[in-house]
């Protein structure tokens, strides 16, 4: 059986096989390849194609079992859909020959690209993962009118302020919802991704498919003698939808009660740092500098850069609490590395958190709906009041801990998984 995979990045076996940077996102997919390796009895043949700049050659080559393929597209204007893609799929249709079609992700037009040249929607399989067509209507995230139609010069000069941020999100929906209409098959883990895909191809065929996680976060356990106390850990906070402002705007009832709380924050820090930086602010940059200005917390925010597998999993051992308050998220792969290693989790219940995570596993509140005034403060004040039952709880968190860990040991067992996307290959092919 010969599958062809097609991914939003170039993943880390084919980077080293090049002498190339390894991206650390969409770092589950290493898990689900790594997987289809050691299977015993397997009898597919992997092909990998992902995006490449738009000067570059087409590349194809071998890393391992895996056959790998680079088409052209500029990944830094992903509303834009450029017919050029197809040319390059076609040409890799070709090489490859494959089975069936798994396409990894709506986010990019590059699936499109992939499906209109397939053309066989018996034997194409699309991957949920987030959905920019309601993210749009959540990018903004209750952010004030002030900050949210703020221009910076960085904005003006890359035409990128939030609110065009946001348009982009809806033109990406456009292509997104033709990709799933041209799809026989989805393949999601939450009711919310399950919805969406309906609504938009009623006869699409949906099939559960839970993800395997990266393979260090199957190991080791938090506890509470080795954290860091009153430390608040979260993966991302470099675009609204994350929520970073959210968690600022609690810091200051948090640090009412424990004048040492510390967040650290994972991934691209929008803060001004360096010699360029007045002009390279953005405006959601700003406004997180203004809040961190007007609640004293230039000691007690941390924002940590990019970080590998082996990095956060050390984050979150060492953190007293992990925070997900995004206004909206399909199943974050953070959220189930937390679980995974029995971290607390304090989360929003937005998009498909709910599918993941159960009252009685994590301190959860109600997060964004757009709909009620003064929504963010009820979130902020929401959020605060969860992580300081947390760090009141201390040693005593545990009993939760314990049974979001077993949660997650069932919803990511590798071998569960792996079987069930056999199955499904099976099927299509």
């Amino acid at each position: 059986m010969r599958v062809l995979w097609v991914c939003n990045i170039m993943l880390p076996v084919i980077a080293r096989a090049l002498g190339r940077e390894c991206s650390n996102k969409e770092g589950w997919l290493t898990g689900v390849m790594e997987a289809l390796d050691k299977a015993e009895a397997l009898s597919v043949e992997l092909g990998v194609a992902f995006p490449v700049a738009p000067g570059e050659e087409l590349l194809k080559g071998s890393a391992g079992r895996v056959r790998y393929y680079g088409f052209r597209e500029n990944t830094a204007k992903p509303e834009v859909y450029d017919a050029g893609m197809e040319r390059d799929m076609e040409e890799i249709l070709r090489d490859f020959q494959p089975d069936l079609l798994h396409c990894f992700g709506t986010e990019y037009p590059h699936t499109l690209a992939a499906l209109r040249a397939y053309g066989r929607p018996r034997s194409s399989l699309v991957s949920i993962q987030g959905l920019c067509t309601v993210y749009a209507e959540a990018y903004m995230a209750n952010i004030p009118p002030g900050p949210r139609d703020r221009t910076t010069f960085r904005d003006w000069v890359k035409r990128d302020n939030l609110r065009r941020q946001q348009e982009k999100f809806r033109r990406r929906g456009k292509w997104e919802q033709e990709a799933v209409r041209l799809t026989g098959h989805v393949a999601g883990r939450t009711d919310w991704d399950r919805y969406w895909t309906a609504t938009w191809n009623p006869g699409v065929n949906y099939h559960l498919l839970r993800e395997t996680l990266r393979p260090c976060f199957y190991e080791g356990q938090w506890q509470y003698e080795n954290c860091l106390g009153h430390s608040i850990f979260m993966s991302q906070g470099d675009y609204p939808i994350k929520g970073l402002h959210y968690m600022l705007d609690a810091m200051p009832v948090i640090r009412r009660r424990y004048p040492d709380v510390h967040l650290y924050v994972a991934g691209n820090c929008l803060l001004r740092t360096g010699p360029l930086a007045p002009v390279k602010i953005s405006g959601y940059g700003r406004l997180l500098e203004a809040q961190i200005k007007e609640y004293g917390l230039e000691e007690s925010v941390t924002f940590l850069g990019s970080q590998d597998a082996g990095q956060m999993k050390e984050q979150y051992l060492r953190c007293n609490a992990y925070v997900c308050v995004s206004s909206i998220e399909n199943s974050p792969n953070s959220l189930g590395e937390a679980m995974l290693l029995g971290v607390p989790v304090v989360a929003a219940l937005t998009g498909g958190v709910g599918s993941m995570i159960s009252p009685g596993e994590g301190w959860l509140f109600r997060g964004f709906s757009g709909e009620e005034e003064g929504e963010m403060q009820r979130i902020s004040r929401d959020l605060g009041e969860q992580i300081l039952e947390v760090f009141s709880l201390q040693e005593q968190v545990t009993e939760r801990t314990r049974k979001a860990r077993e949660h997650a040991r069932r919803t990511h067992n590798a071998e569960e998984n792996l079987r069930q996307l056999l199955d499904i290959y099976r099927e299509l092919a």
